[in-house]
């Protein structure tokens, strides 16, 4: 305690209003008539108009003086006067709230380095401080405790949050409450009822310091779980340290805990002393045991006032001032004299077989046995033999613990048996789920076959070419070559149910493999175009390509002309799913879209970059983009992907793509490179950030498509009209301003005006790393064909366009 009080001693107020006020009259009176001349007779001769002129001049200056004490008592009057706060009032650091008798007063104190406590103090007693409101978060500026109209007691302050003292269970106004500070030291929340009781909301007493005085309890409140005890301060600060003063309900006594370790017991409470606590730091106590079904508590009451209990932070416990309340010297861990406990771990107080046996001899063992008193709890002591006890007489009964069981393994032998049992058991039930599973699983193999046996198929033209490609796969790959068989089992013969959607090159569908993994299936169709040759390409492609933002290819299965992929199971679908859905849009929030935007971003860089071969995609769009357990983008379907070494550019006459997604020189021109991506990217991060497509947003008095929105928006400098309303506005402004600039210069009508991949990256991680403005994107002018034969859009191309569509899931 002496330290705590150091910590607090620099602000703490030495307000005594009595002395204060005595003092005050005495300063007047002594400034008022210090200075009359003072006659020394016979020479000395005080003339009548002088006295009084002397006489009026201190009346003056009494009576100025008279009224700054006046002034004085009365602003230690609004101080002191009011003993609690009410809905409404607060309580500042300049400000004291003192009890009815003023024996206590509740104040804010600085501390060392600027940190400020609200704490309660006793005038009488200036080293007690029985509770601190906040122990764990001092504030290091001014703070507030105020009492709401909703029966809120807490404390506020600008540098942390608010701490609750006491929050009503339900949300509603409470307006007859007040808080008030007692002369017991106790700081109470109170409701008043209309029939003139109280009843009790809240106390300081519940949350006490390191210090125990009158009334406070310890223990612990049954119907709140709520425990009372007292806990060291550490070295520097008041917050808790490694020792506890608790009470323990069981043995009837009080423990010091160190670290939840118990290193001093205070004896059976007996004739109201306890053993090991010294005859003075009890003499004026009375102690109150209470245990019921509410609670299990210890309390004292005194007629010695200030008189108190303590915990220092090397566990020691004072009373008063800085006096040893225990008879032990120091607990060290390893003696055990003074009600001092070993800290290693306890043994149980009975083992199998044990019972208590009622011991004849009045005596204690001096250092020695496992010794139960009065059969209410054990005090543990220890002897290598029963020789070396040795007893001291001390006139009471004592009650050991014996094991009267006889040596024989009989019960261990049964125990041995009955895990032997239980673990042939446990044996023969694995190896009958093993051949249940075995047998469902050649059921279906036998279903698979019986399906493939009836679907008609046509002779393979080029089997060697079959051969070849999966003996390719074999020797240089990490691909498995699935059987036909087994992949219509694991599809249930690509039933409509297991279909998850249609894609370009054909449907999608979910399988189960016999182990339990779930996979995708894609079934490529026959008019999808793709021979032997270029199959054998697209697989060595995947092969090759590995990252986390990449969907993993399992295997494939190749049946006369079936080619089919086995894909990763992506069970949260495809981005589109989500993205263009008024409702599903709504899981998607800011934080999402944009780690799905910088995954997305990962993935093209690495197709770009970082693989063995260059790869462009060529198809990059939501639907392409699947989701996994997590919602990290993987980029998926690769039919239209094409590898390079050193090219960057490359020529086709077979356009293939996505309308709305493909780069104008690649529409209009078969001309693609790694910039056609990064258009693409461009695209898809607008529909991101805005939840539409590019090719359903038009307005038709201006047919313009998302691009000419996004750029008359950003010419307009309205650009965050264009953001998803699903977000409600909870989105990061920097961010999204940031994402539709990058869209912007992504779909640059010229491909070396567009940023790379790279550049890309660094751009949505560093907003300075933007240094471009963007210029008129390359968006097409979308028209209405109003002939009633010619009802669809038109897209003018210059070269043959293969319009794939987006995978669809259901």
């Amino acid at each position: 305690m002496p330290r705590i009080l150091n910590l607090l001693q620099n602000s703490k107020p030495k307000l005594e209003r009595k002395g204060v006020k005595l003092s005050l009259v005495y300063f007047i009176l002594y400034f008022s008539f210090s200075n009359v001349p003072q006659c020394k007779p016979p020479s000395c001769r005080l003339e009548f108009p002088y006295l009084k002129y002397v006489i009026m001049l201190k009346l003056e200056k009494l009576l100025a003086l008279m009224c700054l004490w006046l002034w004085w008592s009365t602003c230690i009057h609004v101080l002191a006067a009011n003993d609690s706060l009410k809905p409404g009032d607060t309580l500042n650091y300049t400000s004291i709230l003192f009890s009815k008798n003023h024996k206590y007063y509740l104040q804010f104190i600085p501390q060392v380095d600027d940190k400020r406590y609200l704490a309660i103090f006793s005038l009488n007693d200036a080293d007690t401080v029985p509770w601190v409101g906040n122990r764990n978060q001092p504030f290091e500026d001014s703070a507030v405790l105020s009492l709401n109209h909703s029966g809120v007691l807490k404390i506020e302050s600008q540098s942390g949050k608010p701490i609750i003292l006491y929050s009503p269970p339900q949300p509603q106004a409470i307006n007859n409450t007040v808080a008030t500070l007692l002369d017991t030291g106790n700081f109470v929340l109170q409701q008043l009822h209309p029939n003139g009781t109280k009843s009790l909301l809240w106390q300081s007493f519940d949350y006490p310091l390191d210090t125990l005085i009158s009334t406070m309890k310890l223990g612990v409140n049954h119907k709140t779980g709520h425990q009372w005890l007292l806990v060291s301060p550490s070295a520097d600060s008041l917050a808790p340290g490694a020792f506890s003063l608790e009470w323990e309900p069981m043995g009837q006594e009080l423990i010091i805990r160190r670290r939840g370790i118990v290193c001093w017991r205070s004896g059976k409470l007996r004739n109201d002393r306890f053993e090991h606590i010294s005859e003075d730091a009890q003499r004026m106590l009375k102690y109150t045991v209470v245990s019921n079904g509410d609670e299990d508590s210890f309390s004292f009451t005194t007629t010695s006032e200030g008189f108190r209990w303590s915990i220092t932070n090397i566990g020691r416990l004072y009373y008063n001032n800085e006096t040893d309340a225990v008879k032990a010297d120091m607990c060290y861990g390893y003696n055990t004299d003074g009600g001092c406990q070993r800290w290693e771990d306890i043994p149980k107080c009975r083992n199998r077989g044990d019972v208590f046996q009622k011991k004849t001899v009045i005596a204690r063992p001096v250092a020695g046995a496992i010794v139960y008193l009065n059969g209410t709890g054990c005090i543990f002591f220890q002897w290598k033999s029963a020789e070396e006890v040795t007893f001291n007489s001390i006139g009471e009964d004592f009650y050991m613990l014996v094991n009267i069981t006889p040596h024989n393994g009989t019960k261990r032998w049964i125990w041995i048996s009955a895990i032997i049992a239980a673990t042939l058991l446990i044996i023969c039930l694995s190896i009958l789920c093993l051949a249940l599973k075995k047998r469902k699983y050649v059921v279906q193999e036998k279903k698979g076959k019986e399906m493939a046996m009836k679907m008609p198929h046509s002779t393979c033209k080029s089997s060697s070419a079959i051969e070849d490609l999966e003996n390719d796969l074999k020797k240089g790959h990490d691909l498995k070559v699935f059987n036909y068989t087994l992949v219509m089992t694991a599809t249930n013969g690509f039933s409509s149910e297991n279909k998850l959607g249609q894609g370009g090159f054909g449907p999608v569908y979910k399988g189960i493999l016999p182990e339990g993994q779930e996979v995708a299936v894609k079934r490529l169709s026959k008019s999808s175009g793709q021979g032997i040759v270029e199959f054998k390409n697209e697989l060595t492609l995947i092969c090759e390509l590995q990252h986390m933002n990449l969907v993993q290819l399992l295997g494939c299965c190749i049946h006369e002309e079936e080619r089919i992929l086995i894909y990763e199971y992506m069970p949260n679908k495809s981005l589109d799913f989500y993205l263009f859905d008024c409702s599903k849009s709504k899981l998607l929030d800011w934080k999402k879209r944009f780690s799905i935007i910088e995954g997305i971003a990962q993935g093209v860089l690495y197709l770009h970059k970082y693989s063995r071969l260059k790869v462009i995609h060529r198809d990059l769009k939501a639907s392409n983009i699947l989701l996994d357990e997590n919602m990290n983008p993987k980029i998926s379907d690769f039919g239209m992907a094409r590898m390079f070494t050193q090219e960057s550019i490359s020529n086709t006459n077979r356009i293939v793509g996505t309308y709305g997604y493909m780069s104008p020189e690649y529409a209009m021109e078969g001309i693609f490179s790694t910039k056609s991506d990064v258009y693409s990217f461009g695209i898809l991060l607008l529909e991101i950030v805005s939840g539409r497509k590019n090719t359903s947003f038009y307005d038709v008095d201006r047919p313009l498509n998302l691009i000419g929105h996004v750029w008359e928006l950003w010419k307009d400098g309205i650009c965050l009209e264009l953001v998803d309303p699903s977000l409600n506005g909870l989105f990061d402004l920097e961010e999204v301003q940031r994402c539709i600039h990058i869209g912007l210069l992504c779909v640059e009508h010229y491909a070396n005006d567009r940023p790379t991949m790279y550049d890309i990256i660094s751009m949505l991680t560093n907003k300075s790393a933007i240094v471009s403005l963007p210029r008129r994107p390359a968006f097409y002018v979308r028209r209405e064909i109003l002939d009633e034969n010619l009802s669809s859009t038109e897209l003018c191309t210059s070269s043959t366009v293969e319009i794939t569509t987006s995978l669809e899931i259901e």
